[in-house]
């Protein structure tokens, strides 16, 4: 790191690269965090999470016993270790609750005073954060699977929404409209997903397992229709399937640039696609606990690789969106993880799952480089007892402490 910090104060580096550099390094030394906890409140199972982004604070999160609970992760008490409190909860006693399980939550783009939040009672809910009321509702023939609002729109204020029905309902805030649909699955939509670099592509993915991508004005058909074969099929396969998995695909993501784009499937695959051809890249990763339902996972950002984040079990799984190879597994959950959030600007996870808890995974880079002081201030007392044989073991942990402690002082002191 220091290496990088010199190179960037004598002009020779981009920033970008000083930027990769600790993004990469703080990603790859994720644990679970021992300062930063969040307070337990659900019931039933954690399945979904989202922080906001305007304030990067508000950790919003849904569960199996329509519970919606915002969480306030920044640290307020100046101690070292914190517990992110809930700043306000739409629980049992709210009449206006979903009645039961909440798939997705979603907060506003533009605003912390409004978020969205759908389920299996067949609802979109609009709801206004400083009331905790719904400000509209939105109803729907099947089960709401997935919902998702794109986070850079400016000409146009809608919600793509996944259900039961063959179409995807995109419903206008603006005009309070749910009636247009675009068609092209022959069977219910799982997931859908805004692109981050074009406000008007989204993509879908259903239980016909084919994933396709949209340019919403034009309402003639998908733009895009992704080929697990890239157009040419084994041969004992029939040359009219164009699908992208081979069982129904449940959960897809952007990269933060849009140029890729990432699904998984029951299928137990996951699968890295170009969204400039619709080609299939050479990355297969293998899932041995796929979600049946809608999966919730995360593609971390700014990394000279891009890693993903796939709820695996009881663990959270880390794959290097290049290679497809497993970097490392954050074993912290008890039961299933379900859904997962990377936080871009803390290099921070949070993860839910079946046991309740949302746990919050942070850089270990600190204790690494304590750790590092310490084994190298023992080694060197270790060589100075054999010339001073009066040095004890108080010696040694006086000198560790004196290493890491603040040795700050001011010169303006009297």
């Amino acid at each position: 790191m220091l290496r990088f910090l010199n190179s960037r104060e004598l002009g020779v580096n981009d920033p970008l690269v000083f930027y990769r550099a600790e993004s990469t390094r703080r990603v790859l030394n994720l644990g679970l965090s021992e300062e930063k906890s969040v307070e337990k409140q659900f019931t039933g199972n954690v399945n979904t999470l989202d922080v906001d982004l305007i304030e990067k604070r508000y950790l919003l999160a849904g569960g199996a016993d329509g519970y919606i609970i915002i969480y306030d992760t920044f640290n307020t008490s100046g101690s070292v270790k914190y517990t992110c409190p809930s700043v306000g909860t739409i629980a049992l006693n709210n009449r206006h609750r979903h009645k039961f399980h909440v798939d997705t939550v979603l907060w506003y783009p533009l605003d912390t005073g409004m978020f969205t939040s759908s389920g299996t009672d067949c609802l979109l809910k609009v709801w206004d954060t400083n009331r905790l009321k719904p400000a509209d509702e939105y109803q729907f023939s099947g089960i709401v699977y997935n919902h998702h609002m794109s986070p850079i729109a400016t000409r146009h204020c809608l919600i793509a929404v996944a259900c039961q029905s063959s179409s995807v309902k995109l419903v206008d805030l603006k005009s309070g409209s749910a009636t247009h649909g675009l068609k092209g699955h022959s069977k219910g939509v799982y997931s859908v997903k805004w692109s981050p670099y074009n406000e008007f592509t989204l993509a879908s993915a259903g239980a016909d397992c084919k994933i396709l991508l949209w340019d919403i004005r034009n309402a003639k058909g998908s733009l895009l229709e992704f080929d697990q074969y890239n157009g040419k099929p084994p041969e004992n396969t029939a040359g009219s399937d164009c699908t992208a998995h081979s069982r129904p695909v449940t959960g897809l993501q952007f990269s933060s640039d849009g140029l890729w784009l990432v699904s998984c499937g029951i299928d137990k695959m996951i699968r890295v696609w170009c969204t400039s051809t619709g080609r299939k890249t050479n990355v297969d990763i293998p899932l041995a606990y796929p979600s049946k339902k809608t999966a919730q996972f995360a593609v971390s950002q700014g990394c000279s690789n891009n890693l993903i984040f796939m709820p695996n079990g009881k663990s959270v799984d880390v794959f290097d969106m290049t290679t497809g190879k497993l970097q490392y597994a954050l074993n912290g959950h008890f039961k299933q993880a379900i859904c997962c959030y990377y936080h871009p600007d803390y290099h921070e996870l949070y993860s839910g799952g079946s046991d309740r808890n949302i746990l919050v995974w942070t850089s270990q880079t600190h204790n690494n480089h304590i750790n590092y002081i310490v084994k190298k201030t023992v080694k060197r007392q270790k060589l100075d007892t054999q010339t001073l044989p009066n040095t004890t073991t108080s010696n040694v942990e006086q000198t560790v402490s004196s290493a890491t402690a603040d040795n700050w002082s001011s010169d303006e002191e009297t």
